[in-house]
């Protein structure tokens, strides 16, 4: 009894050391921070691959905006006695995009050399981690490099495509990456008339629609888009992002392109499940 009773002892000291252990694992101390100096009259601007969606500035010492959205501008007060005190340690700025999250340690030396002073910093993926630990997400950066990928391949022969009004829908590629589905799509206009473009929605539906059933669809907004698509008179070519969805084989994807005018011309392409099982990855 007494030998199962040490085991017992040891075996929870194991796990609540391994605990521990974890634990220290997963803090990040203000130490391990890559650092960013700042200097009274010098404004720094920090370049986040993807829209920052929220910015916390430890210290009231330092200012900071958003004047692009993809853009954190801070600056260091021009009255800064107080940091002396605290050996110009400005704590932390942790800056939150869609995906990820950075943090650097924000000092204010005293003097610097004023070649050395900072101007700009460019959030590395070194200097991230991801806000989804079991599934990393795509930034808007990494979306438009793999969709510029798919505006220089050429086509050859189109997964699908429909035309109505003089005005045509042409799926050139289906490409998928994780959870991600690329889709490469070209209007074409062979009317006269310019194309205003209303709106372009997609949805899943039945493949068969019969006045007997009851018509089950669901809109699917995209994550993003290459370029804005309002208006085009002979050619637009595009690439937009879904989240990947599973629908079972009696379903499409139906892609609407309408038009702004009242009497608008509307163009509907479906895409069948098997097009996207034979998606090419990248």
């Amino acid at each position: 009894m007494k030998k199962k009773h040490h085991f017992l002892i040891l075996f929870l000291l194991c796990v609540i050391g391994y605990s521990a252990h974890s634990q220290q694992a997963t803090e990040t101390r203000l130490g391990t921070l890559p650092e960013l100096t700042l200097h009274r009259g010098h404004t720094v601007h920090i370049l986040s691959p993807e829209p920052i969606q929220y910015v916390d500035i430890a210290s009231h010492h330092v200012s900071g905006d958003l004047p692009l959205e993809n853009v954190l501008r801070i600056k260091l007060h021009e009255d800064t006695t107080e940091t002396e005190q605290h050996g110009y340690e400005l704590g932390t700025v942790t800056i939150v995009g869609g995906n990820f999250v950075a943090q650097y340690r924000l000092t204010a030396p005293l003097w610097m050399n004023d070649a050395s002073i900072p101007a700009m910093l460019e959030i590395k993926l070194e200097h991230t981690r991801p806000l989804e630990i079991s599934e990393i997400g795509l930034s808007r950066s990494q979306m438009k490099n793999l969709a510029l990928g798919l505006l220089t391949k050429s086509v050859h022969r189109p997964v699908r495509s429909t035309r109505d009004y003089g005005v045509g829908i042409v799926l050139n590629s289906i490409s998928t990456l994780g959870d991600y589905i690329f889709l490469d799509v070209s209007f074409t206009n062979t009317s006269n008339l310019s194309y205003n473009v209303d709106e372009l929605r997609f949805f899943i539906e039945d493949k068969k629609i019969t006045k007997a059933t009851n018509v089950q669809t669901v809109e699917i907004k995209p994550l993003w888009q290459y370029q804005p698509l309002t208006e085009f008179k002979k050619r637009h070519r595009n690439v937009f992002v879904l989240k990947k969805a599973t629908f079972p084989g009696n379903k499409v994807l139906r892609v609407t392109l309408t038009e702004k005018q009242i009497s608008g011309r509307t163009v509907n392409l479906k895409i069948r499940y098997g097009d996207i099982l034979k998606a090419d990855t990248f």
